[in-house]
């Protein structure tokens, strides 16, 4: 019978896990503005979501690379995995809902004029999803950087603009004025990609099918982020003006009311 082999623990420095991970710079980020134990809550929580959005952009412009070389299995198996991400993501909702009014207002000053609205990276999310908008750039202005890559972006195709032109590669009637629009804009749904979609679902192919429905799971997700967004921000201040002089609830509701890959929506009730 073998002993079993202890782990190493000695390493002469610092430890392999350190190197990888650098644990102690992300455990050296949190500095509060408050005394108040529950301001790390909320600090540490939003920089996890931060780490899930550059997460999603990531997986999401490896879908494209994917789509972009018809290889739409790969492609479906890194949207399911962006998904499992969302699913986490939205998770982290739930403490920061359970703050009560009193609670999240004796560390709310802290914030200052600061605003999740302000995120560069909930911006990139944003318009890989096709929900883009030139005056969304407006906070990043002073950012340099940031505010040409969102520019870029801003012209760029976004995922679903990628599945589209898949799609048309494989045969399927999109149009291609749908594929050559000013994609600086919001995408407006299409009754042909409608049609499209609604034949995909009625019998196309399976490799198709399951594209649809990794689409629709993240679409359905990002409802969801949306949604406990609009719920969180309800529970904890009540209709009272959002950080960074937003609307607070009244803006968050009508966002909620946007659906990303629209068709895929409209093109169940006609299959």
């Amino acid at each position: 019978m073998t002993c079993p082999v202890s782990p190493k623990l000695d390493f002469g420095g610092t430890t392999p896990y350190e190197d990888y991970v650098h644990a102690s710079v992300l455990h050296g980020l949190q500095r509060q503005w408050s005394d108040d134990p529950r301001e790390m809550s909320f600090l540490v929580i939003t920089q996890v979501m931060e780490l899930y959005f550059g997460l999603l952009c990531f997986e999401w412009r490896q879908a494209q690379k994917e789509l972009r070389a018809d290889d739409l299995r790969a492609a479906v198996r890194t949207l399911r995995r962006s998904e499992l991400h969302m699913q986490a993501l939205n998770a982290a909702w739930r403490p920061i809902a359970r703050m009560t009014p009193a609670e999240f207002n004796s560390f709310r000053d802290a914030l200052g004029e600061g605003s999740g609205f302000q995120s560069g990276r909930y911006r990139e999310v944003e318009f890989l999803l096709g929900e883009k908008s030139r005056s969304m750039l407006g906070p990043h202005r002073a950012v340099p950087a940031q505010h040409d890559a969102l520019e870029a972006l801003l012209h760029e195709p976004s995922l679903y603009d990628d599945v589209l032109a898949a799609l048309q590669r494989q045969g399927l009637p999109i149009p291609d004025e749908v594929l050559k629009r000013d994609l600086s804009q919001a995408y407006e749904p299409s009754d042909a990609v409608e049609g499209v979609w609604a034949d995909v679902y009625r019998g196309g192919s399976r490799d198709l099918l399951e594209l649809g429905e990794a689409l629709t799971d993240i679409a359905e997700e990002f409802a969801r982020w949306r949604y406990d967004h609009l719920l969180a921000t309800r529970r904890s201040m009540g209709a009272k003006a959002g950080t960074g002089g937003s609307a607070g609830v009244a803006w968050l509701e009508k966002r909620t009311r946007r659906s990303v890959f629209p068709e895929l929506w409209t093109a169940r009730s006609y299959v």
